[in-house]
């Protein structure tokens, strides 16, 4: 990522952490630090401390400059700044990442049920969509440098609509900010929600849903499918 991009997510992140103290959506922290040991064996609505002697420099910094060599299904790749892949913000009440979208890419419909996001697009075009709780759709095409909002728990998605990949960071006000993918909560889960279940509510045939279900089984066993529970 070049210098100008950089400094514009480095404004974003200025701007969307300076509010979090009053209005994080994660509990205040009890310490100045607390590096997550995600080795821990007990976990309790977070990750215990590292001990501090063993807390270094490193722990504080990630590196999100690197592009991606691997994409998904969905033509997408996630660089992980969560308590997963950055511990550092354990009990910060914050959390980032960068997703990359190759050309014609998607990060399909889902939600965030713990957290607001704020996103800045780095390079490309990318179709940013939202749906309220009233069902009402709103959309933008953004480009670098723009900024969107996502409120928390909103249904939204991010599509490149540029010739080329699409590169952009969301930031949230959660340490883990979870994710409900609206379409895997249907036909993912484990043991299945039930035929008979899915047809009253789309109104369709038992035919459509088991095509449904045969598609994302094939594309699982023949594609990377980003089982993390963040992003």
């Amino acid at each position: 990522m070049g210098s100008s991009s950089m400094s514009l997510f480095g404004l974003l992140l200025v701007l969307v952490i300076l509010p979090f103290p009053s209005h994080a959506s994660d509990p205040d922290p009890l310490q100045d630090i607390c590096v997550a040991d995600l080795d821990a064996p007990i976990s309790i609505n977070g990750f215990p401390c590292k001990p501090a002697s063993e807390v270094t420099s490193d722990d504080f910094f990630t590196d999100f400059s690197k592009d991606p060599t691997t994409f998904d299904v969905f033509k997408r790749a996630v660089t992980f700044g969560d308590v997963f892949g950055f511990p550092a913000v354990n009990t910060q009440g914050v959390s980032l990442f960068r997703i990359d979208l190759g050309v014609g890419g998607i990060n399909p419909p889902h939600t965030h049920p713990r957290a607001t996001e704020a996103g800045i697009v780095l390079k490309g075009r990318v179709l940013v969509g939202i749906v309220t709780t009233n069902n009402t759709f709103f959309s933008k095409v953004l480009t670098r440098g723009m900024v969107f909002l996502i409120p928390r728990a909103h249904v939204h998605f991010q599509l490149n609509l540029g010739k080329g990949k699409a590169t952009f960071v969301p930031i949230f006000n959660s340490q883990n900010p979870g994710v409900s993918d609206s379409v895997g909560t249907l036909f993912d889960t484990n043991p299945s929600v039930p035929n008979s279940v899915l047809t009253k509510s789309f109104l369709v045939s038992d035919d459509v849903i088991n095509a449904i279900r045969s598609a994302r089984t094939s594309n699982k066993s023949g594609h990377q499918f980003n089982t993390r529970s963040s992003y």
